[in-house]
C-alpha cells in the first residue's frame, strides 16, 4: 500500500475494483482528479489482484485493497472505509458491489453513471450525483465522469494521460526484437484461434527474421504452437515484456489495452464487442474486424465466428506497416 503523508483539506475516492483493461481505461480520469483537485488527498479502491497496475501512481495517495475472500476481509475493508470520511466520491464500475463500497466510505456526494449506462441499474440507487455520459469510448466517459466534480475547468484540459509502472523482468524474453501477443481473454468468444498465432509465427520468422512471443499465466494452454515462443508471468512481467516489445498482437483484453496506453504499434482483432466503445485507445494499433461481425456482450464460451474470419495474413498485412524497418520484411 503506497500512501503519501500529506495533509489535504480535500479527500476523493475513486473505486474502479478490476479489471485489468478497466483499471487502465479509467486511469486518465483519475489523473484528471487528482489535476483538477492537487492539494486533495486521493485513495483508490480497487481488488488486490490488479493492485500492482497501480504502483507508484504519481496521481494516487493511497490503495486502498477491497478484500473479498473473507468475511474478516469485508469486514477489515469496510472498516477503512469508513475511516475514510472523504468529501467525494466515484465509482467507475457501476456495480452493487462497487457502488456499495464507495457509499461506505460516507461520502458527502457519490458520483456514478445514469442508470441507462452501467451493467447493474440497482447500483444508481447509492449515487448523489448520476452522469449520462455522451462520449462512445469508455475512457472518455470515465473522463466525463471525472470532469462532473466541482473544480476549474481550465485544470482539467489536457491529454489523457496512462500512469503505468515499469514492470519487472520476469522469465524469459529474446534478447533483440520480437512481437507480443497475449492470446487469452475473460471471454472465450472475444479470442482469436490459437493455430492462428502458430501460422503468424511461421510467417514472422520465416519472412522477418522476428519471433512471435506469447504471453500468459503460468499454465495458459500454449503448447505445440511452435515456432511461437511462449512467456510466463504475472502482471509486473507482462507490463515489462509490453514495454520492450517492438510491436503487439491482441484481442479486446487488458494487454492489448495496456499496449495501447503506453502506445505500442501493432494489431488489435476485434469480433463480438464494439472497437469504438471498447477498442485500443489512441491510433498506434491497427484494428481489424469482419464486416459482418455483430456486437455483441454476452460472455460466450467459445470462439465468436467473427474472429475465426480475421486470418493470419491479415493480420501479418496489418502487421507490415510496423515491420518493414526489419530487414527482409515487406510492406504490404
Amino acid at each position: 500500500m503506497f500512501i503519501v503523508g500529506k495533509t489535504a483539506s480535500l479527500h476523493i475516492l475513486a473505486v474502479r475494483l478490476g479489471a485489468m483493461g478497466d483499471i487502465i481505461h479509467a486511469l486518465p480520469a483519475v489523473a484528471s482528479l487528482k489535476l483538477a483537485h492537487p492539494d486533495c488527498r486521493l485513495t483508490w479502491l480497487v481488488e488486490p489482484k490488479w493492485a500492482p497496475l497501480l504502483d507508484a501512481n504519481p496521481f494516487v495517495d493511497r490503495v486502498l485493497y477491497l478484500h473479498r475472500e473473507s468475511l474478516a476481509g469485508l469486514f477489515q475493508t469496510w472498516r477503512a472505509l469508513a475511516e475514510i470520511r472523504c468529501d467525494y466520491a466515484v465509482d467507475f464500475q457501476g456495480l452493487l458491489k462497487s457502488a456499495l463500497a464507495a457509499s461506505a466510505a460516507h461520502p458527502d456526494r457519490l458520483y456514478g453513471f445514469d442508470p441507462a449506462q452501467i451493467r447493474e441499474r440497482s447500483a444508481a440507487i447509492f449515487y448523489s450525483h448520476r452522469i449520462f455520459a455522451h462520449s462512445s469510448h469508455v475512457v472518455d466517459r470515465n473522463l466525463e465522469l471525472a470532469a462532473a466534480l466541482p473544480a476549474d475547468a481550465a485544470q482539467l484540459a489536457g491529454p489523457a494521460s496512462f500512469a503505468l509502472p515499469p514492470g519487472s523482468p520476469e522469465g524469459h524474453l529474446p534478447s533483440g526484437d520480437f512481437v507480443l501477443a497475449s492470446p487469452l481473454a475473460g471471454w472465450a468468444s472475444k479470442q482469436w484461434p490459437l493455430d492462428h498465432y502458430r501460422a503468424l509465427a511461421a510467417r514472422l520468422l520465416t519472412e522477418c527474421g522476428i519471433p512471435l512471443v506469447l504471453n500468459g499465466p503460468p499454465g495458459a494452454p500454449f503448447h505445440h504452437l511452435e515456432p511461437a515462443l511462449v512467456h510466463y508471468s504475472s502482471l509486473p512481467g507482462l507490463i515489462h515484456a509490453t514495454r520492450r516489445a517492438a510491436a503487439v498482437v491482441g484481442v479486446d483484453s487488458g494487454p492489448l489495452h495496456l499496449a495501447a496506453a503506453l502506445s505500442k504499434p501493432g494489431v488489435a482483432i476485434f469480433g463480438p464487442t464494439d472497437p469504438a466503445r471498447n477498442g485500443p485507445y489512441g491510433n498506434s494499433l491497427h484494428v481489424l474486424r469482419s464486416p459482418s461481425a455483430g456486437t455483441t456482450y454476452k460472455r460466450g464460451a467459445s470462439i465468436d465466428s467473427s474472429m475465426r474470419l480475421i486470418s493470419p495474413s491479415q493480420v501479418f498485412d496489418a502487421l507490415s506497416a510496423t515491420l518493414d524497418q526489419f530487414a527482409g520484411c515487406p510492406r504490404a
